[in-house]
């Protein structure tokens, strides 16, 4: 009996999937008017609501570069904060449209979950933070064995910590919180020792505690943790809109087109861009994806390109300010690299 009740749960999660991406979702989101964009409840830099209930953060944003390709309009998205536990099947369920949500790409979610990733919008590793006032002398996460480890349930994060400590052959205790804030909360009052989680989210939540100068983030990254949004498999043409819209943010960078020059480039004689900005002769590389031929144009407008949303959210003009690195163009030394717009 528990074998059956697992195959009508599995064809009945198929079938709602199937029957989102039969929709097409380019078409629902057009009709509906806004896109439905899953975020997370709250990370400093990537997503979270500020104090007067407007989402900010680097993938806050890519939510409104991709309603901006769509309608033009970059406040033409509504956001729906998930937990790492109901993320994936929100997605699945066709509750929100696309998945923004500081999420790491890996063959189990883009297979068996039925997911399919357009992108790595920020390069990332997982890492260690500890206050420094109650661990004193420790500086490397091999000296962590024993030690009570704040980490959220149903992330990758949790797996590559008990990956780390058996490697090591180390000890630990883990303290696991579905929520983030709870994680937070934990590690804040005390009941942890060590809070684990992607680098780029504990500078983040480092500026949320209440001694942030207490706490310090340790050099080892113990995995590959590639961000990137998703969208349900099955669905070719909301997955190209969306890849599509990333690749144009790094294009736009590395042409030189920003938030406030994209009118003015516009006019520019270099086939590159104007085949970019929709202006080349007979161009249709917009319609090709089922949008105006200004799409990039419009992302533009709304978000700036990728560079521009990386220091915003992130980088040297946020309050976390982390160096570009390996999220660098790749004219720069970094991995991010986007396919031609021709």
């Amino acid at each position: 009996m528990k074998h059956i009740a697992i195959g009508i749960l599995g064809a009945a999660t198929l079938g709602l999937m199937a029957s989102a991406a039969t929709a097409g979702t380019l078409d629902t989101v057009k009709a509906k008017g806004f896109i439905q964009c899953g975020v997370s409840t709250g990370l400093a830099g990537f997503s979270a609501p500020d104090d007067k209930g407007d989402w900010k953060g680097l993938d806050a944003d890519f939510c409104r570069a991709v309603a901006a390709a769509v309608f033009g309009d970059g406040s033409k998205v509504k956001f729906t904060p998930l937990s790492a536990k109901e993320r994936f099947t929100a997605l699945q369920s066709g509750e929100i449209d696309l998945l923004s949500r500081n999420t790491t790409w890996t063959s189990n979610r883009d297979s068996a979950l039925g997911l399919d990733f357009v992108g790595v919008t920020y390069y990332d590793g997982q890492g260690f933070m500890i206050n420094a006032k109650k661990l004193p002398g420790v500086n490397s996460a091999l000296q962590l064995s024993g030690a009570a480890v704040c980490v959220q349930s149903g992330t990758t994060t949790e797996l590559n910590l008990a990956d780390y400590f058996k490697k090591n052959k180390m000890e630990y205790n883990p303290v696991v919180f579905e929520k983030l804030e709870e994680v937070n909360a934990a590690y804040d009052s005390g009941r942890c020792d060590v809070y684990t989680t992607d680098q780029s989210g504990l500078y983040g939540i480092r500026l949320t505690l209440a001694s942030p100068a207490d706490h310090v983030v340790l050099p080892e990254i113990i995995s590959k943790e590639p961000l990137g949004p998703a969208v349900r498999q099955g669905d070719d043409q909301w997955a190209h809109v969306v890849r599509w819209t990333y690749f144009a943010l790094l294009n736009a960078e590395e042409a030189g087109v920003t938030q406030a020059n994209v009118d003015e480039m516009k006019t520019s004689n270099d086939p590159n861009i104007q085949r970019m900005l929709g202006t080349e002769p007979d161009g249709k590389y917009g319609s090709d994806l089922g949008l105006s031929n200004d799409w990039v144009v419009n992302i533009v407008k709304a978000v700036g390109n990728y560079g521009e949303m990386f220091e915003r959210n992130v980088g040297s003009g946020s309050p976390l300010k982390i160096a570009r690195g390996i999220n660098a163009l790749w004219t720069k030394g970094g991995l991010q690299y986007g396919p031609p717009i021709r």
